[in-house]
C-alpha cells in the first residue's frame, strides 16, 4: 500500500494536487471561494453568472501558473483567487464604464433591449482581435498576452521574456500594441 502524504495546510494539498494535474483541486478550491466572490460581485454590479466566469477565469489562472511552475506562494490560495477576481472584474468594470456607461445601470437594460447587438458586435471585435494576435509576431503576441490575460507586471514580464528592464518591456508593448492596431485595421477594410 502507498503511503499518503501528510500535508500541514489545505493549500499545500490543493497545490500538489494541482502540480499531479488532478481537477478535484479546482472542485476543492471552486467551492470554497464561490460564496465569497458571488458576493463581492453582485455587491458591484454583477450578477451570479459574472461570480462564476470570473471565478472560473481566476482558477485557471492559478492552475496554469501552478503548473508551469510559475506561481509564488505569497498569501493562502483564497487569497490569490480573490484578489485575481477582484482584478479581473475591476478592469471589465472600467472597460464598460468607457464603452458604455449606461450599461452599469440595470434598470436601463432590463427588457435587455440593445444588449443583443452589443454582445453581437463584441463577440465581432473578439474574433477580430484573436485574428490579429495569431497574425503578430511570437514575441509581441506572448508579450501582450502576459500583460492582459495573465495580468504579470513589467517586471514578471522582463524575467520570463528576458528583456533588460521593466522600461524596455513598456516600450515593446507599446509597439507590440500600435502593430495589433494596424493588423486590426488592415482586417476590419
Amino acid at each position: 500500500m502507498k503511503a499518503s502524504l501528510f500535508f500541514l495546510t489545505t493549500d499545500a494539498r490543493m497545490l500538489d494536487l494541482i502540480r499531479k494535474g488532478d481537477e478535484e483541486a479546482l472542485v476543492t478550491l471552486y467551492q470554497s471561494n464561490r460564496k465569497p466572490i458571488l458576493s463581492y460581485i453582485t455587491r458591484n454590479n454583477g450578477t451570479a453568472d459574472d461570480a462564476e466566469d470570473l471565478l472560473q477565469e481566476a482558477l485557471i489562472v492559478l492552475w496554469e501558473r501552478v503548473r508551469s511552475g510559475r506561481f509564488e506562494y505569497n498569501a493562502k490560495l483564497g487569497t490569490f483567487v480573490f484578489g485575481t477576481v477582484k482584478n479581473m472584474w475591476l478592469r471589465r468594470l472600467a472597460r464598460m464604464k468607457r464603452e458604455s456607461p449606461a450599461r452599469l445601470n440595470p434598470d436601463e437594460h432590463a427588457d435587455g433591449g440593445g444588449s443583443l447587438l452589443d454582445d453581437l458586435i463584441e463577440n465581432e471585435r473578439v474574433l477580430l482581435v484573436r485574428s490579429a494576435l495569431e497574425k503578430l509576431g511570437e514575441q509581441c503576441r506572448k508579450l501582450l498576452l502576459f500583460f492582459y490575460w495573465e495580468e504579470l507586471s513589467m517586471e514578471e514580464i522582463a524575467t520570463h521574456m528576458g528583456f533588460a528592464n521593466a522600461d524596455t518591456v513598456k516600450s515593446k508593448k507599446y509597439q507590440c500594441k500600435k502593430e495589433l492596431e494596424k493588423i486590426v485595421r488592415g482586417m476590419e477594410v
